[in-house]
């Protein structure tokens, strides 16, 4: 009997082992997050998060971001060589210096200067429909009508390829580009890309086969009568004609008044011209690094817009995201390792000078940049981070579970910009947070693209996940 009850009691201790042994294994499944291959999550250390979580606070108690955005477009419009951008310049100097960053000083850029005149007028007349007038802006770079306007015949394309096909038609007469952004594109910035080119090389293509002008549909997925303008070149081998954007209303209107008439005649008169390149410049501020000061961390927007609105969205937001970036990191007491620097930049809007700039100064020859952010999408909510290194994106795999609450779903390749791009050629590795953009062409290069335009909160999102990641590199490295 006593041996049967030793048995039972050595099987009942057995089990309490194994079931101890199993919840033992199920706690620390818990407590070590797993990634989709199986290995462990790291972990970060309680120290970082505690100064991830002051930043936060900081800048969801506070919204300073909007404030500086709010600040920048007080200019007004900031075009490239304009008054208005050189107040800029000088206004973000003096903020800087005044969020008491570690160094604050401005390198200079040579750029072009281009000035759009009284308001352009445009008239569709046909004698079987009657008269309309159309809402138009001159492409910027473009060359202004002759002083009296100019009256010519249209015709109507969707394609460099239809263009070609109709150059017997075409000489003396305006190009009209209707191309619309295609709505079965989900991501925004694809849909543009594939129209952009009807703006950026549509006047030279129509002047290669005698066109006397043209007017580019305005890019964006909304039908409304707010004309977007935008960069244009010229190809110097071919005849420089004027070039315009007609609104998205106003396309519609003249596609079908030509299905009615195709014997109309649009007058129309634009009034920019070119003036002599000016001296403008960057505005640099740091947080100089305690160990690494020659390693840098780069964040940056482009401080220039266009001239039909402040740029608030284009881009406003990116600088003040750059500034609040420094602001929230200083403001929670840290100290990072390496140079953390925001840069605002110059002339992305009229052919890039300022990155190019910024590249090639002498000031760059003791510095190495590690990583360079340029924030050019617009102040809506977050949805994701891109890099252009994957090495990269593995390194801020620890910081994955602290950014979905704020609002990042991924980390992917890819990131960069037109300001940043010439530092890739130095071993910098380029990036971007990526905002949600389906509205984003609603206000981009308009009228539209004003302060109430850009939700506060949604901006010191984009700030606060940069914050969080800028100063996890300055600390880590690459």
């Amino acid at each position: 009997m006593k041996k049967t009850q030793t048995g039972k009691q050595a099987r009942k201790i057995n089990k309490l082992w194994w079931l101890l042994g199993v919840l033992s294994l199920l706690w620390l499944i818990s407590c070590r997050p797993q990634d989709r291959k199986g290995s462990p999550e790291p972990v970060l250390q309680p120290e970082l998060l505690q100064k991830f979580e002051t930043m936060k606070n900081l800048g969801l108690r506070q919204e300073k971001a909007h404030d500086f955005l709010k600040l920048i477009t007080s200019v007004g419009s900031r075009l490239t060589g304009s008054p208005e951008a050189d107040r800029a310049v000088e206004l973000v100097y003096n903020l800087m210096t005044e969020l008491g960053f570690d160094r604050v000083w401005t390198e200079p850029v040579n750029v072009r200067r281009w000035v759009r005149g009284p308001a352009e007028e445009a008239v569709a007349r046909s004698l079987k429909l009657g008269t309309q007038s159309l809402k138009i802006c001159a492409l910027g770079n473009s060359l202004g009508t002759p002083a009296d306007g100019l009256e010519a015949g249209v015709v109507e394309v969707r394609s460099f390829e239809e263009l070609a096909s109709m150059k017997d038609i075409i000489p003396g007469r305006i190009v009209f580009y209707n191309a619309p952004m295609d709505r079965t594109v989900a991501e925004p910035f694809t849909a543009y890309g594939q129209v952009a080119g009807f703006r950026v090389r549509g006047a030279s293509e129509a002047a290669r086969y005698g066109a006397r002008a043209v007017l580019v549909r305005s890019i964006t997925f909304r039908l409304d009568d707010n004309p977007h303008t935008g960069l244009m070149e010229y190809d110097d081998r071919l005849p420089k004609i004027p070039a315009a954007a007609i609104s998205t209303a106003d396309a519609e209107l003249l596609h079908n008044w030509l299905q009615v008439d195709p014997e109309l005649k649009i007058w129309f008169r634009t009034n920019c011209r070119q003036e002599e390149p000016v001296t403008s410049a960057n505005v640099i501020g740091q947080l100089t690094g305690s160990e690494f000061p020659e390693e840098i961390i780069l964040v940056g927007g482009h401080l220039d817009s266009w001239d039909l609105s402040p740029g608030a969205h284009d881009n406003a937001a990116g600088c003040a995201v750059a500034l609040e970036v420094l602001r929230l990191i200083k403001e929670a007491g840290l100290k990072p390792r390496r140079t953390v620097r925001a840069v605002l930049f110059m002339d992305e809007e009229f052919g890039g000078t300022g990155g190019r700039a910024y590249a090639a100064s002498e000031n760059r020859k003791q510095e190495k940049h590690l990583v360079a952010i340029e924030q050019d999408r617009g102040g809506a909510a977050p949805v994701g981070l891109a890099f252009s290194l994957e090495s990269l994106i593995a390194t801020l795999k620890p910081l994955k579970t602290h950014l979905e609450p704020l609002g990042i779903n991924w980390v992917r390749i890819g990131g960069g910009g037109v300001d940043i791009a010439p530092l890739r050629e130095k071993g910098t590795i380029l990036g971007s947070l990526i905002p949600e953009s389906q509205r984003y062409f609603d206000f981009h290069h308009s009228s539209l693209d004003v302060p109430e335009a850009v939700h506060p909160r949604e901006l010191e999102l984009q700030a606060v996940i940069l914050a969080m990641v800028i100063y996890f590199l300055a600390e880590k490295g690459v």
